[in-house]
């Protein structure tokens, strides 16, 4: 049985999802009057954009998304939503390490494609209310490739909006790795150790 959960299927889809949209460069305004969900989208893709298409190496460009990333999406929330039930049952410590290695998870599912996404072109399709969120959608033109619609959710919290899911050709991430983590932790015991284990390994911090 295999010791790693399956990220690398239906979660890497949702996340690369994300990489083709944050990997975007500028576009003409589609609306003259923009919510405030779909301009903090297109404000976050716009610091995203000038960080990808710099001068600077792979690995500070990798280093200099960590920040943006940390304060337009909610990481930390997103994450213990994945964990699901698990999340109660983990221990303090496994809950940090965990927390940690998804933030990593996340990241390296961005910038492990930027190379391949650079020329790529968006579009703002409009904004919808999903609950108390809204659902902020992009239209994504990729060199020989089909084009994708992209959606955030972004939830106004106290701190301002953050994003809380992406909706990649219909599939959320954040559902897709909560179904996935807890497949992996019932094959496993409910071993969050394991699943942190398996997660390190994937982004390679695991021996």
């Amino acid at each position: 049985m295999s010791m790693t959960p399956k990220v690398t299927r239906r979660t890497f889809l949702a996340l690369t999802g994300a990489a083709c949209l944050l990997t975007v460069v500028a576009a003409p305004r589609a609306f003259a009057q923009a919510s405030p969900a779909n301009a903090f989208v297109r404000q976050f893709a716009d610091q995203l954009v000038a960080i990808i298409n710099g001068p600077d190496s792979a690995s500070v460009r990798k280093a200099a998304l960590g920040p943006v990333i940390d304060h337009d999406v909610d990481v930390a929330r997103i994450a213990r939503f994945c964990l699901g039930r698990f999340w109660n049952s983990a221990t303090p410590a496994q809950q940090t390490q965990y927390t940690t290695v998804f933030h990593q998870v996340l990241l390296n599912a961005i910038s492990g494609h930027l190379g391949d996404y650079k020329g790529v072109s968006y579009a703002m399709i409009g904004d919808s209310p999903q609950g108390a969120n809204t659902l902020v959608g992009t239209r994504i033109t990729r060199p020989n490739a089909a084009t994708v619609d992209v959606q955030w959710v972004v939830e106004t919290t106290p701190a301002g909006p953050k994003v809380v899911d992406v909706i990649a050709e219909g599939t959320s991430m954040r559902l897709t790795s909560r179904s996935d983590y807890a497949s992996f932790l019932t094959q496993h015991g409910d071993d969050v150790g394991a699943l942190i284990g398996a997660l390190q390994k994937q982004v390679g911090q695991g021996s």
